[in-house]
């Protein structure tokens, strides 16, 4: 899995990084396909102080892509729900790759 972070209008400490790889080592344990990772974390200069940290990801998975945004007062609590968001969006990814079909009884005549 190729996993690039990076920062706009931040600079990406180690504990950023540390945090945002072990929250989503949870993506990875749900759905081992996933090939590309991008998040990109900004800080807003917006006059509202709420929803000014803001994350965002691009991850590409086996056969889809998928694209979630997170905005919070917090930058950790920003990453929480985006996490969250992909999440569920690899989760149903999954179901929908696996076949759920039953085979049809058999006759017995």
């Amino acid at each position: 899995m190729n996993l690039t972070i990076s920062g706009h209008h931040l600079d990406v400490t180690p504990a950023l990084r540390n945090y945002v790889t072990s929250k989503l080592d949870r993506i990875t344990r749900h759905f081992d396909q996933v090939v590309d990772v991008k998040v990109i974390l900004t800080v807003e200069k917006q006059k509202e102080k709420e929803r000014r940290q803001r994350a965002e990801c691009n991850i590409h998975v086996k056969g889809n892509d998928m694209f979630a945004e997170s905005s919070h007062a917090d930058l950790y609590a920003a990453v929480d729900e985006l996490v969250d968001k992909l999440d569920r969006q690899v989760v149903r990814h999954k179901d929908r790759l696996q076949d759920h079909h039953h085979a049809a009884p058999k006759r017995v005549m």
